[in-house]
Order: structure tokens, then sequence, then C-alpha cells
């Protein structure tokens, strides 16, 4: 079968491409922007892309037009589709129908930490011997690649709230149908679909009653508006982490739980309250397939986080760059949480590209000044002026080129500094400009 994808760049629709052709058929895609780490993945795969979207694309004619929910009405491909009566469906319909159909799904969602959750669950049965399958909204370290079938019948699944499509506005995650439901945190976000917090706990009330009652919801128990939602109705069973759930940190920051005595996390894991409370979540969505909590554990230390999360891209002159996907307030400020771990006492300085709709929209402008407090130096880059002043607080420091980004950030760096980059894009390739700035490169 041949089927085209249209938005095929994004996370989730270049992991349905991989799926695809691991099932056999003939895949091929169009979008209007391709950057790593989903252009490198789909060139390995040998996908004929196109990087503009056009009628034409749709020639030869495929069997089935798979559609992403960045693409809307108006879309040449979309409306040839239509026009033509060619056959098609979502990403998230299709993943349901062709692959999760009969497996035993773990479904990861949350406000953030979705990706680096999904990929400990992946990486937990992994190393337990399980071989899972997986679509993960990223690329896990451990891995390479952000989707495979594996050869069980776990399959893990990174499920985004966000609407399915343009004929389909229900949040992708109801299509998936969870054994293991796993619900990290919950703000507000998607400024551009969501009016409100209340829209999207709707939207997660509906995920879970997905879940079978021989099934269990993994909860963050210190999240107000994720006990809101379980409040609404569950009808599985129920495991907390967090605060003083069956699941928890101790006074020293040590994973404890269901036999399992307290442990401090090894690794990366260790960076950040965050990424414990992740580890957490994801031992506890293993159990039922792994019944040792202690291996679990000892298994995390071998975790190697997701591309663009907090990766380490190299050293120049003595100052250490990051690359990082935070584009939340709640992100950034746990991000620069895990560096201050990683580099007490270092300067840390931020690169910040407002990007994403919620961004854009100025739905986290009051937030996010606070949420950047630990840094040392904001530079927000800002290409089409459209920032407001203060909007990451009155002593960033805005910047309209690339130039002038990294100009700013590598003038005065001293050894022992570190710049991290967040954006939820490509960040026109700024993290790698700015390191080969400071090594000469």
């Amino acid at each position: 079968m041949h089927i085209h994808i249209v938005g095929v760049c994004g996370t989730f629709m270049g992991g349905v491409a991989r799926l695809a052709t691991e099932l056999g058929h003939t895949v091929s895609g169009s979008d209007k922007a391709f950057y790593p780490p989903m252009s490198d993945q789909l060139a390995a795969l040998g996908v004929a892309t196109c990087p503009q979207y056009a009628a034409e694309n749709l020639s030869p004619t495929p069997d089935l037009v798979v559609i992403g929910n960045a693409v809307s009405r108006g879309n040449p491909e979309v409306e040839a589709v239509l026009d033509r009566g060619l056959p098609y469906t979502s990403g998230a319909q299709w993943l349901a129908d062709e692959v999760l159909r009969g497996r035993r799904v773990i479904a990861v969602a949350g406000t953030h930490g979705k990706t680096t959750t999904s990929s400990l669950v992946a990486h937990l049965l992994e190393a337990s011997g399980l071989s899972p399958g997986f679509l993960i909204g990223g690329v896990p370290g451990n891995f390479g690649v952000s989707a495979r079938l594996g050869q069980s019948a776990c399959f893990v699944v990174e499920a985004d709230e966000y609407d399915t499509a343009f004929f389909d506005k229900r949040s992708k995650f109801v299509h998936y149908r969870p054994e293991i439901a796993v619900l990290n945190n919950l703000e507000f976000d998607h400024a551009d679909i969501f009016p409100d917090l209340a829209a999207i706990e709707t939207q997660f009330h509906h995920f879970l009653r997905c879940v079978p009652g021989r099934g269990s919801v993994v909860y963050n128990a210190e999240d107000p508006a994720v006990v809101r939602v379980l409040e609404r109705g569950c009808w599985s069973h129920r495991v907390g982490f967090g605060g003083a759930a069956d699941w928890q940190l101790d006074a020293a920051q040590a994973l404890c739980g269901p036999g399992l005595a307290p442990r401090q996390p090894a690794g990366w894991i260790a960076a950040g309250r965050h990424n414990r409370l992740n580890a957490l979540a994801a031992v506890a969505a293993c159990r039922p397939f792994v019944p040792d909590p202690g291996e679990l554990v000892a298994h995390l230390a071998g975790f190697e986080p997701p591309k663009r999360r907090l990766e380490h891209l190299g050293v120049g002159r003595g100052v250490t760059v990051y690359d990082d996907f935070a584009h939340h307030p709640t992100a950034i400020a746990a991000t620069l949480e895990a560096l201050q771990s990683l580099h007490p006492g270092a300067r840390l300085r931020v690169a910040l590209e407002l990007r994403s709709n919620s961004m854009r929209a100025g739905a986290h402008a009051t937030a996010l000044p606070a949420a950047l407090c630990a840094a040392t130096q904001v530079v927000l880059y800002d290409p089409d002026g459209r920032a407001g002043d203060g909007v990451a607080g009155d002593t960033a420091t805005h910047v309209t080129s690339r130039c002038e980004l990294i100009d700013t950030l590598t003038r005065e760096a001293r050894e022992g500094d570190c710049i991290v980059c967040m954006s939820n894009g490509s960040f026109e390739g700024v993290q790698r400009q700015i390191l080969d700035a400071l090594t000469g490169a």
C-alpha cells in the first residue's frame, strides 16, 4: 500500500511514517519545513518527501492519505484529497487501527514530561527484556528512533491532548484506549484550541473514560488539576505518585514505593525534581509488566534522555551548551532547576524563542519572568518584533536576528557558563551555531 502523509515532519507524524514503513508500506510525505531530528529520521527511512504542499504531491495517487493536525482546510493537498474523493484518515486513527489494536498500550499524557516519561517507560521495558513498540514525540536517546513496532504486546505511546485533525477536533489521546494511562500533570496550554484549563480537564476526563476497569491510571497526586479530573470519575485502578501517594520522593528525594526501599536514582534522572517524578511515574506504569520495582529503578542508570530534552551539545571555551524543548513557564523553570543541579554556581544564560501558539498569543506572559528568575541572562529571539516589553522580564534582551543572538550570548561568555537554547521548533539552527562560535568551528 502507498501511504502519503501530509505534515510528515511533525514529531508524531514522522513516527507514523516509520511505523508504516516497518509494516511494509510505501511511504511518501510533504511538509513546509524539514529540520532535525525528524528530517534525519525520514531520510534514513528513504521516505520520499516534498518540501512544500501541492496537489501534485498526490501523483501517483496514494492508496491512503494520512493528514496531520497542523494541516487545515485551504491546504492544497487537503483540498485535492477532498475534491478527488481520496481515502484519508488522521495519524491518531491510523495508529489505533493499524498498530494499537490487540496491544497492551501504555499512554503517557500531561502538559509536561510526556516525551521524557514515555522514553523512560520504553527504556525500562526494553532493559527488562520486553522489546516494546513505541511512538514518542521525540527521539529517545536509548533507541535513536521515534517509533518502532517492537516484538512484544507492549506498546508505549506519547498521548497528546492536542486536536486530532481538521475533521476530528477530539484530542488525539482518546483514540488510543490504553490499558495503563499516565497523567503526569495538567496546566493551561494550547491557547489556540482551548479557551481555559477547564476545557483541557474535560478532554483528560474523556481520556480516562477509555481506560478499562482492569487497567490502571497512574496519576500525579501533587497536581490539583489532575486530582480534579479523577474526581469527575475514574473506573480503573488508581496508582498515585508524588506527595504522600503510593509512589513518592522521601525527604532526601529518593524514590520509594510498594516493595521498593528508598533508592536514589543515578545518572541524568537525578538532575531536577521533575525528572525524579517522571521516573516514579515510569516505574509505576511498568509494574504490571515487571513485578520487581528494584529492577526497574536499577535500569534508570542506563537511561539516555531524548533529543532536545536538556540535550548536552558540547563545550567551547569552557562554556557548556544545551538544547531544550521547554516552551511553557513551568517547563522552563524546571529546566533551569536541573541545570543548577548539574552545574552548581554556574551562570545560566538563556536563549529563548517564543514560538508556540500559546507563547505568541501571550498566554504565558505573566508567568514567564518568574520562570526565568534563575537565569543570569535572558536573550529573547523575536525576529518578527511581536513580543511586548517585559514579556520575559525587564532585564531580558530582545534581538531580531540570529547573528545578534549568537553575538550577544558568546561575546561575554566565560569559562564555567552554561548556555541553554529553549524552543519547541528548529530555532533556525542557532544551537549548533552558538557552539561553533565558541569552538571556532
